[in-house]
């Protein structure tokens, strides 16, 4: 069946976009994992994150596992740089926006809240994902709401460096498979998981939940939102635009336990990641990790103090790898009878003018450390590799023949 979609591909790609299906399983020459770990920063370049002095464990990090330091996201905002990671395409979808939940639509309690328009459709069937070009003029539509947001003069292309937008040109659209890794892993009887911090409290429940603080959520009763009589806002310290998984319809739906809702749970509480780690015989073969926007270098004003600028952000987010590192270090999975690896990239430059390059590091319990390789990778080599890592069949532009396995990071 598959030869036969491929052949149709072939045939078809004169006369309609190239049809996405997914291709051959892709191996690297380091071996497969038994648990990879991927955790998820924000909105930096790689200059502005290793030799920071305000990042000194990430900094010393880099160093001491491996670094790839020509890596480069695909493009803005974070959304599309999530599904590009775990999908391998931006499934059409080009903001930030929430999805419309399939029990209960987009519902924002916050009295001000007007966040529900333009919310998308969860994915299903396949369709035509967003082309883009790797270099763009900021004054043609749609870029000029994605590369200067609000900006009151207009960067023609002179004055843009090239590639700000992506390393290579996807242009061209593509048709996608509406499909993830997770779906990948359930179809081979393995077990993933996206760990989110600040989840709504006590239930910690995804299904409906845009935002989050940790308690109280835009599902919360409207009196959650008053204080004297004034209304006070919830810090979107989690965001549902950092977790790709649950834009997808299936996963929605949950039909599968396997593959829903119920496979975001929180950093903290019995079944949270920390108590995995400790636990060790919980832990998925693939686990998603993004820490709130607090902690994940984002940084999130209107209340906590601790991360409101961007020097308390970096500072903030090394303190909170480092925390995550430590307890998978301390985990049973990094014994060495297990093949373990921890993946920490960063999602984008946050619209930055340059290069759109960003920090990628990788650290095993096996084989070589130490390791800088200077070999161009971006988003999609990372969706190969961890295709790669569990003998997955590529998806989308991860098939494409620029997105490479990045074997020299993970080598024996």
């Amino acid at each position: 069946m598959r030869r036969m979609l491929l052949m149709f591909a072939l045939t078809s790609a004169a006369a309609t976009p190239a049809l996405a299906v997914e291709g051959n399983v892709q191996v690297g020459t380091f071996g497969g994992l038994d648990h990879l770990f991927v955790i998820i920063m924000e909105n930096h370049s790689s200059g502005e994150i290793v030799g920071n002095p305000n990042a000194p464990f990430i900094t010393g990090y880099a160093a001491s596992a491996n670094y790839a330091s020509n890596y480069w996201a695909v493009g803005h905002p974070s959304l599309t740089n999530y599904l590009e990671i775990v999908g391998g395409s931006n499934f059409g979808l080009t903001d930030d926006n929430w999805p419309v939940w399939v029990n209960g639509g987009c519902k924002d309690n916050n009295p001000a809240g007007s966040g529900c328009g333009g919310a998308y459709t969860p994915i299903s069937g396949a369709g035509l994902d967003f082309g883009f070009p790797a270099t763009v003029d900021a004054c043609a539509a749609p870029w000029s709401n994605q590369i200067s947001p609000g900006a009151a003069v207009c960067i023609h292309g002179p004055d843009l460096v090239p590639n700000d937008w992506a390393l290579y040109d996807y242009s061209q659209q593509q048709m996608y498979t509406p499909k993830t890794i997770a779906h990948q892993l359930v179809e081979t009887g393995r077990q993933w998981k996206t760990y989110q911090q600040s989840l709504p409290a006590p239930s910690g429940t995804v299904d409906g939940v845009n935002y989050a603080d940790g308690t109280y959520s835009n599902l919360s009763d409207p009196s959650a939102w008053q204080i004297g009589g004034a209304n006070v806002s919830v810090q979107k310290l989690y965001a549902v635009k950092h977790n790709p998984f649950v834009y997808f319809k299936d996963i929605e739906e949950g039909t599968n336990p396997l593959l829903s809702l119920g496979q975001t749970v929180d950093f903290d509480g019995p079944h949270g990641l920390f108590a995995d780690l400790a636990r060790g015989i919980t832990v998925p073969s693939f686990s998603f990790i993004v820490p709130d926007q607090c902690h994940d270098m984002h940084g999130a004003g209107g209340g906590s103090a601790q991360c409101a600028d961007d020097t308390h952000a970096i500072q903030v987010g090394d303190a909170a790898v480092r925390r995550i590192v430590e307890a998978i270090h301390a985990s049973p999975v990094w014994l060495r009878f297990f093949r373990t690896a921890i993946v920490v990239v960063w999602d984008e430059n946050d619209y930055a003018v340059g290069p759109n390059k960003v920090s990628l590091i990788v650290d095993t319990n096996y084989g070589k450390h130490g390791v800088t390789s200077s070999v161009s990778y971006d988003h999609y080599s990372l969706t190969r590799t961890i295709e790669a890592a569990f003998e997955l069949p590529c998806l989308n532009h991860a098939c494409d023949k620029t997105s490479k396995v990045m074997n020299d990071l993970f080598s024996r």
